[in-house]
């Protein structure tokens, strides 16, 4: 594609770079990325996929901003407090970059929309705050053969890893390393254990970072790796994921081939 002079200038340090040059920029702004929740993972995300350059951004979210937000989704501010999620976020990433078309979508994914939304965009960012929802994104990715970027948080750890089951051995998929949710009530959330603001805010640039790589295919990728980060500690370690010969969505028997057994599970969410 033919870059403006203002696009020239807006991505110049991409551009410089070797990895990237004007090829890899072009195929960024051809790119569509849906991140799900625009809450402590998802705000520093889409802020850095739109200064990137990402051409279309979906967000979905059913929330409005509250106050106890803004110690954390940092897309948000004090001026759009009771307004919607995806409207707040929407303003705030075209008055970034006008380069970028943001479709908002203002609803709670579900086992109706998931697969159709998914399908619609070249990579998924999970940055939603339950269970029901993260297995939901999970499941409807790797049915609809769609790169998924997905992080957690909690207190002051996170973690973050990518799957793509799709693309077949050796890659696994989140039921790999989790195969069912926990019992309720087993693992505290947010608002319950609470979560350390800037923890969200480096996963969540993680989360960019890796999608950006996948979009652009370069870098080694996180698939078949769980980065954890301790922020007290000051650590990070990896650890290998393999996949599941016997996993229930990517094995060889698996019995998940759509997502009717989500339709029936609910969990609140919890703004993290």
């Amino acid at each position: 594609m033919d870059f403006s002079e203002d696009q020239i200038r807006r991505y110049a340090r991409h551009i410089l770079l070797p990895e990237i040059g004007g090829v890899g920029q072009a195929r960024l702004l051809a790119s569509r990325v849906l991140v799900v929740g625009a809450g402590g993972l998802g705000s520093p995300a889409l802020l850095y996929l739109a200064a990137a350059g990402v051409g279309t951004i979906g967000v979905i979210d059913d929330d409005v901003v509250d106050l106890s937000n803004l110690q954390r989704q940092i897309v948000h501010d004090t001026a759009a407090l009771g307004r919607p999620k995806v409207e707040s976020a929407a303003a705030r990433l075209t008055a970034l970059n006008p380069d970028v078309r943001v479709e908002p979508h203002r609803a709670r994914l579900d086992a109706s929309n998931a697969l159709d939304l998914v399908s619609r965009y070249d990579l998924v960012l999970d940055g939603s705050d339950n269970f029901a929802t993260r297995f939901l994104v999970a499941d409807a990715c790797h049915l609809a053969g769609r790169t998924l970027v997905s992080a957690a948080v909690l207190r002051f750890e996170g973690q973050l890893s990518t799957f793509k089951s799709h693309l077949g051995p050796p890659h696994p998929c989140y039921r790999c390393l989790h195969p069912a949710p926990p019992p309720p009530g087993l693992v505290p959330t947010c608002a319950e254990a609470g979560v350390f603001g800037a923890v969200t805010g480096v996963l969540g640039a993680l989360q960019a970072t890796e999608a950006l790589k996948e979009l652009l295919g370069i870098g080694e990728g996180l698939s078949g790796r769980l980065l954890l980060w301790d922020a007290l500690a000051a650590a990070f370690r990896t650890v290998r994921l393999k996949r599941d010969p016997a996993c229930a969505l990517c094995g060889a028997n698996a019995t998940i081939r759509d997502l009717s057994a989500h339709a029936t599970l609910r969990e609140p969410a919890c703004p993290a």
